[in-house]
């Protein structure tokens, strides 16, 4: 093979699984090397150059060694897997040719070979591939006027982790009562704007005074707070709330969880999305109030974006079209270089990241 054929591939890699906490020590940068051509024999393959990755919270439960999961464990010495926007460099997969730009699962690193991936659902007008579930597959990106970041977050697993839950599993209706938790997140941000859109009430919690601004004051919350200056959650809630809380989109679980459910409506309905308090905790907390769920009749349902990615069209019918007429606004916080990912991922367990963390690694 020529020489001209080969590149460096610099690599972010787990050390170890992780106990507790994650630290940037958890992780390291490793230059590999790679063959920018499909090699021989390899049909069906892709190589793919990333341009944006995402650090999302789930990834934490794939550096752990567990015993049950909704995720395989990563492989220490390899490098970390996650979603991404990446450009197909070469092809011998028929659904895929040279320069396509697509999203999906890739490793973290600059350049990733797929070497068979699946499609789950096509489109029955055009016979694109338009999305895949399995990971290390991706769907094409069809639109190019927004920001290709976008695809890491609004238009891509934040987004339709948010759409679902919301739509799916909260069922509102016009002037509901909304509280989302870590409000400012990358999903966060837009169940709230969801809700407003509906006609809802909707109040989110943040981590600082800059987050709790943001969600009043760029995203339009009716209201906010930043949950490390309140004494009691419950006097926030009741505050907040003082007519109850008929939706609640749950990213935190412990405390916040518990307080929320004292402040629920009859027939509330709480989508569980994440508990992030509670991933690097040995013993995690207790929840107290668990008989409100029978008082109360409320509805409590935890859900995996897996499940809904067949209505990624519907989605993004939906979703797109508010994305260019400025009537969803996004905030991001970009991250630039595979150099600057172990700190941003890490960044996200203490509230480092102001909206949805991405890293870019090649801007085009």
């Amino acid at each position: 093979m020529g020489g001209e054929l080969m590149s460096n591939n610099k690599q972010v890699v787990l050390k170890h699984y992780v106990t507790g906490f994650p630290k940037e020590s958890d992780l390291f940068l490793k230059t590999a090397t790679v063959e920018l051509k499909i090699p021989h024999g390899c049909n069906g393959a892709v190589l793919v150059k990333n341009l944006y990755l995402s650090c999302d919270p789930y990834l934490i439960n794939h550096m752990k060694k567990v015993e049950e999961n909704y995720a395989d464990s990563f492989t220490p010495g390899s490098p970390i897997v996650g979603y991404g926007v990446s450009r197909v460099v070469d092809s011998s997969n028929p659904h895929f040719k040279k320069g396509d730009l697509v999203w999906g699962i890739t490793s973290w690193e600059e350049y990733t070979l797929i070497k068979s991936p699946r499609n789950s659902i096509q489109n029955q007008e055009t016979d694109d591939v338009t999305f895949f579930t399995v990971p290390g597959t991706f769907c094409k990106i069809l639109h190019t006027d927004v920001p290709l970041s976008y695809y890491t977050g609004i238009l891509g697993m934040p987004g339709m982790t948010a759409y679902a839950g919301f739509y799916e599993v909260c069922s509102p209706k016009k002037g509901d009562t909304v509280f989302i938790s870590a409000a400012s997140g990358a999903i966060g941000q837009l169940v709230g704007q969801f809700a407003k859109l509906m006609g809802c009430y909707v109040v989110g919690s943040a981590g600082s005074k800059d987050k709790v601004d943001i969600l009043k004051n760029k995203l339009g919350f009716d209201n906010a707070f930043n949950y490390k200056e309140e004494q009691d959650l419950n006097a926030a809630l009741n505050r907040c709330f003082p007519n109850g809380i008929d939706i609640y989109f749950e990213n935190v679980g412990g405390k916040m969880l518990d307080a929320v459910l004292l402040n629920m409506n009859l027939h509330g309905r709480v989508a569980v999305c994440g508990m992030i308090s509670q991933y690097n905790l040995d013993q995690p907390g207790g929840v107290h109030n668990l008989a409100c769920l029978i008082i109360k009749r409320i509805r409590i349902e935890g859900y995996v974006v897996n499940d809904y990615y067949h209505l990624y069209p519907k989605f993004l019918d939906k979703v797109l079209p508010l994305v260019k007429e400025g009537k969803i606004t996004y905030v991001e916080d970009i991250a630039e270089g595979l150099e600057s990912a172990p700190g941003a991922l890490v960044g996200l367990f203490s509230g480092r990241n102001v909206g949805k963390q991405v890293v870019a690694v090649a801007r085009e």
